[in-house]
């Protein structure tokens, strides 16, 4: 089966279209080699790629017939993704939170004096 047809029916990518995209980016890599999405894969094969800022590893089980549902999932793959990966992603996600909204336009004047008495703080 190929890479960008497995990663889709294992749920790792919502289309076809984004697996192959993400293939041609070269954000999937099996045993070590960043691959093209005509890679052919097969079971006890080593599956990296890089989505939403994590480094999921995974080993290729055995192929599905066609996509599968996420309770079926595990049959097909073994996650060896580690824990930090994950944490890394939520200390990103409050560390967003400092920075202003998207679409919220400039500083207002109550926003700049707000900024002006932080930085006067710290120094």
């Amino acid at each position: 089966m190929r890479i960008d047809k497995y990663l889709w029916c294992t749920r790792y990518y919502k289309t076809r279209t984004l697996a192959t995209t993400a293939c041609k980016k070269g954000q999937v890599k099996v045993n070590d080699d960043v691959v093209k999405p005509s890679r052919e894969v097969y079971p006890q094969d080593r599956i990296e790629l890089r989505k939403t800022q994590i480094n999921y590893k995974l080993k290729v089980n055995d192929i599905p017939p066609n996509r599968v549902s996420a309770k079926l999932v595990d049959i097909y793959r073994t996650d060896l993704t580690p824990k930090e990966e994950f944490e890394a992603k939520e200390l990103l996600k409050y560390s967003k939170d400092y920075y202003r909204k998207k679409g919220t336009g400039r500083p207002t004047k109550k926003d700049r004096r707000d900024i002006d008495d932080f930085t006067i703080e710290n120094d």
